[in-house]
C-alpha cells in the first residue's frame, strides 16, 4: 500500500470505524454464486450490501459520522444532500442517535425513497433534477442554519465508515483476488479500497460506472479531475457530475481499474441476481454484475468479489426489467396473426397455445391498420412458454390453420 499520508488517516479511520458502526450496522453476508462462476470460470461471491439496514452500505458512513460530531450534530442538526440511500442512511443514523436531520433530495428521486427516509423522522426538501443541484442547496441550508453538513462520500469519515466493508471482505474471504466495486461519487470504493489493499497490497480493485455516467472513467483517462454531464440511467444512486476531489485523490492510489457498463447490462444484471440468486439489487448495486456479463474478467480462476451495494430498486422499475428479462429469455413471447373478424377465428389460435401449455399474459386487437385487410383484425397475443422449443412448433400450426403470422 502507498505511504501517501491521506491513505494512512484513512486506514486508521477506518479501523477506528469497525469500533463503533456495528452499533447500528450488522455485518452483511458473502455467498458464493454457482452460477456466475460456472458462467466466468472464476469464484464470484456477493457481497450482500443490499442486505443492511435502510437496504445499503450508506448507513455504515453516515452513523459514523454523526457519531464522531455528536454533540454538535444535537444540538444543531444534521444536513446533508443525496438522491436515496444516503439520505436513508443519515435519517436513520440521525434517528439512532437522537439527532435532527434534513435531507435535500432531487425532485427525480422516486417517490419511495423519498418515503423512506421521511420514515426515519428526517424532513426532506426536493430541489433540482440531480444530486449536485441538491448538494448545493444543501450547502445554503447549512449556511443558513449552522447545522452539520454530512457528505454522501467526499469526507474522510464517511469514507472511512464504508471502508469496514473491506474489513469485513477479507475477514470473510482472506483469499479474495479481485473486489469490484461500484463508482459513484467514490466514498466506497475509496474505503474498501484502502482497506484491502492495506491488508493485502496484491489484491485488484475494479470500479464499474454506467456509460451514461462514467466520470471517474473520463476523469482517470484525461488524468485530472472532470465534470461530465451525465445522461439518465437505471443506476441512478451513482448519477454525479464529478467525483470528490478527496475521493478522486484516493481512487488514483487503490484502484486498479475502470468499467463502464451499458444499460441493457445493468438491466440483465439486475434480472440475474433475482432469477439466479434470490437477490433484489438496485441498478447501482448490480454494477459489478454487470461488468462480469460484458465479458470482464473471463475465466481467469480467481477469487472475485462483487459488492452489491443496494437493494432499493422502485417496484415499477423492477417489473420492467423483469418483463424484459423473460423477453430476452424467450419466456415471454409476442406472437401477432390476422384472423378474419368473425365468431370462433380466435378460438383456433388459443387452442394451439393450450395445446402447448401456454399461460396468455395479454391480448390486443387492432381493426384500425391501414395494412389490415377489410374484415380482419390484427391480434397481439403475448404468451408465457413452457420452452423456447415450442414457438417453432406454434407457428407450424398456426400456419397449417391458415392463420396468417403478422411479422
Amino acid at each position: 500500500m502507498p505511504s501517501n499520508s491521506i491513505l494512512e488517516t484513512v486506514w486508521k479511520t477506518v479501523l477506528d470505524a469497525s469500533n463503533i458502526v456495528y452499533n447500528a450496522v450488522h455485518k452483511t453476508p458473502l455467498v458464493h454464486n454457482v452460477f456466475m462462476s460456472k458462467l466466468t470460470g472464476n469464484n464470484v461471491y456477493l457481497k450482500l450490501e443490499n442486505l443492511q439496514v435502510t437496504g445499503s452500505f450508506k448507513a455504515r458512513g453516515a452513523y459514523y459520522k454523526i457519531h464522531k460530531c455528536l454533540n454538535e450534530a444535537r444540538s444543531k442538526g444534521v444536513i446533508s444532500a443525496s438522491s436515496g440511500n444516503h439520505a436513508q442512511g443519515v435519517a436513520y443514523a440521525a434517528s439512532i442517535l437522537g439527532v435532527q436531520a434534513t435531507i435535500v433530495m432531487p425532485e427525480t428521486t422516486p417517490p419511495f425513497k423519498v418515503n423512506s427516509t421521511k420514515s426515519y423522522g428526517a424532513k426532506v426538501v426536493l430541489y433540482g433534477t440531480v444530486y449536485d443541484d441538491a448538494y448545493r442547496k444543501a450547502l445554503e441550508l447549512t449556511s443558513e442554519t449552522g447545522g452539520v453538513f454530512i457528505h454522501p462520500f467526499n469526507d474522510i469519515d464517511v469514507i472511512a465508515g464504508q471502508g469496514t466493508i473491506g474489513l469485513e471482505i477479507m475477514e470473510q474471504l482472506s483469499k479474495a483476488e479481485i473486489v469490484v466495486i461500484p463508482i459513484g461519487g467514490g466514498g466506497l470504493i475509496s474505503g474498501i479500497g484502502t482497506a484491502l489493499k492495506k491488508l493485502n497490497p496484491s489484491i485488484k480493485v475494479i470500479g464499474v460506472e454506467p456509460s451514461n455516467a462514467a466520470k471517474y472513467f473520463a476523469s482517470r483517462k484525461t488524468g485530472k479531475l472532470v465534470t461530465i454531464q451525465p445522461r439518465a440511467s437505471i443506476a441512478d444512486g451513482v448519477i454525479a457530475k464529478s467525483t470528490g476531489d478527496l475521493t478522486y485523490q484516493i481512487m488514483n492510489e487503490v484502484v486498479d481499474d475502470v468499467i463502464t457498463v451499458d444499460e441493457e447490462s445493468i438491466a440483465r444484471a439486475i434480472y440475474i441476481l433475482m432469477e439466479r440468486a434470490k437477490i433484489v439489487a438496485e441498478g447501482a448495486g448490480a454494477l459489478p454484475m454487470a461488468a462480469l456479463l460484458e465479458g470482464n474478467l473471463i475465466n481467469q480462476g480467481r477469487n472475485v468479489v462483487l459488492v452489491i451495494s443496494g437493494g432499493n430498486i422502485d417496484l415499477a422499475t423492477l417489473y420492467k426489467i423483469l418483463i424484459k428479462g423473460l423477453a430476452y429469455d424467450s419466456r415471454i413471447v409476442n406472437i401477432k396473426v390476422v384472423l378474419r373478424d368473425v365468431h370462433g377465428e380466435l378460438l383456433k389460435v388459443l387452442n394451439v397455445l393450450y395445446k402447448y401449455k401456454c399461460n396468455i399474459v395479454d391480448i390486443r386487437h387492432d381493426r384500425f391498420n391501414l395494412k389490415v385487410p377489410v374484415g380482419h383484425a390484427l391480434v397481439e397475443i403475448i404468451i408465457e412458454i413452457p420452452d423456447v422449443d415450442v414457438i417453432d412448433k406454434i407457428r407450424k400450426e398456426l400456419s397449417e390453420l391458415d392463420v396468417i403470422i403478422w411479422s
